[in-house]
């Protein structure tokens, strides 16, 4: 089934199906095959929100009823494809939905001070756990001196992701990325403040749409030049939502998807000794003998432990509340 089949066939006759491309508190932006409209959510949707109902988020695909030839109001939110989402600030367990119906997510990532390997694990964690394929894109490559190292190492952190260099200033590098822009697919932007999201937006729409600051040389940080998320149609028929900068990766999610994250350290599980071996020191750890080889970094090992235990923190949180959580992660009894 295709992504638009997908989506019609939660639809009746009659009913007016639209994509929510942008908004600005309770206010949404709706883009039909016709028309684009200021939308609100209808009472019954409002007031449906704390049993099965869900709010609209950028990507997703909705019902309406037009008020005129202007508003409308939004009826139901349809069955989502994928959700790229985050855990909320916080000691809570609550969700935040950054883009739904995303089909690939491009973490960017500058060739600077800014680049950070163990980020980049747990962006590419998040993608998988969303329902998409993550592609990492690294921009900046001019204001890098080690630029062959820096991608390799991009590449050993994610294996099977395809990484990209881009070179913000000339454009050089970005028909090599237009390949994985696919007519009717929504791609989404990901990464801190200051990567060049915005400047690669631009280069992708090939008209100045996103506002682009510099830097600061100090810390190699920038300011969130994005303060909201927008979905943008490309010229070659694909979708792009651009996101504000994150300092932070929240991670939500499953256990199970930090393996697919993690797939080296998956693979080379298979020759352990022990099928539930914690590759700490159990004989016959196939994982251990790999670090001592030289073929895997201890640092990747302590990266994927480190995930592991955070969403266990979290789920336990979610089942037992913070206090006996951390009783029970922590006690006597407790085996860290």
């Amino acid at each position: 089934m295709t992504g638009m089949e997908f989506f019609k066939s939660q639809i009746t006759c009659g009913e007016r199906l639209g994509r929510i491309t942008s908004l600005n508190h309770t206010l949404y932006t709706i883009v039909s095959e016709s028309s684009t409209y200021k939308g609100r959510l209808s009472g019954k949707l409002y007031y449906n929100l704390h049993a099965s109902s869900v709010l609209p988020a950028i990507g997703d695909w909705v019902v309406f009823e037009a008020s005129n030839k202007e508003t409308a109001l939004i009826q139901r939110v349809l069955q989502r494809k994928t959700e790229l989402s985050r855990k909320k600030a916080g000691t809570a367990k609550e969700e935040q939905i950054i883009a739904a119906n995303v089909d690939v997510v491009f973490i960017v990532t500058a060739l600077t001070n800014e680049f950070n390997s163990r980020r980049l694990e747990r962006y590419v964690y998040q993608v998988y756990e969303s329902g998409a394929r993550p592609v990492i894109v690294c921009t900046k490559r001019d204001l890098c001196d080690a630029l062959t190292d820096k991608i390799l190492e991009a590449s050993s952190v994610a294996p099977g992701v395809p990484v990209y260099d881009i070179d913000g200033l000339t454009g050089e590098g970005i028909e090599l990325l237009e390949k994985e822009l696919i007519p009717g697919e929504t791609v989404s932007l990901i990464g801190s403040s200051g990567v060049g999201k915005s400047t690669l937006i631009n280069q992708l729409l090939m008209e100045e749409k996103q506002v682009t600051q510099a830097v600061r040389e100090e810390d190699d940080r920038g300011r969130h030049t994005t303060t909201h998320r927008e979905l943008f149609s490309l010229p070659g028929g694909a979708y792009v939502i651009d996101t504000p900068g994150m300092r932070e990766v929240q991670l939500w999610g499953d256990e199970k998807n930090v393996d697919a994250a993690f797939s080296d350290i998956g693979a080379l599980s298979l020759a352990c000794k022990f099928r539930d071996c914690q590759h700490n020191q159990e004989p016959g750890c196939a994982v251990k003998q790999a670090i001592q080889e030289g073929q895997l970094e201890i640092t990747r090992l302590k990266s994927y432990k480190k995930l592991k235990r955070e969403l266990e923190r979290l789920d336990l949180k979610a089942r037992h509340g913070t206090h006996k959580a951390n009783r029970m992660l922590h006690g006597p009894k407790a085996n860290r």
